[in-house]
């Protein structure tokens, strides 16, 4: 059975880090991209980075481009979400999703074209 299983979350001041985890398992990792999204309490959800299958192109939401990083290992099947410089406005549970289509830069915020879902995990910034 496909699975995502995303870790790394928890409560962190603002201008910390976090790193976080999305280990698949139930399918080959190697040919899915990986969207992050998140979600506010009251807000939509919204696509925060991707990393294509291919060529391991990557994209960001302008609201986190320069402080998020997306990295893949295949070998580990696991993707992860470098976050730094972390402001309250980031606050917000956090979801990995996978896609056999291939994404650009123009559709990879929209989950529409993602097949599977983490259960997410919770990210608070407050001091």
């Amino acid at each position: 059975q496909e699975q995502l299983v995303e870790s790394g979350g928890g409560l962190v001041q603002p201008g910390g880090s976090l790193r976080l985890s999305c280990a698949a398992s139930g399918f080959t990792l190697d040919y899915y991209a990986i969207g992050w999204f998140r979600q506010a309490p009251g807000k939509e959800r919204e696509g925060v980075s991707c990393i294509s299958s291919s060529d391991g192109s990557t994209y960001y939401a302008d609201s986190v481009k320069g402080r998020f990083t997306i990295s893949r290992d295949n070998a580990k099947s696991t993707v992860y979400l470098q976050m730094n410089s972390l402001k309250p406005e980031d606050t917000a549970v956090y979801y990995c999703a996978a896609a056999s289509t291939y994404l650009t830069r123009f559709i990879f915020s929209s989950s529409w074209y993602y097949d599977y879902w983490g259960q997410g995990t919770q990210v608070t910034v407050s001091s």
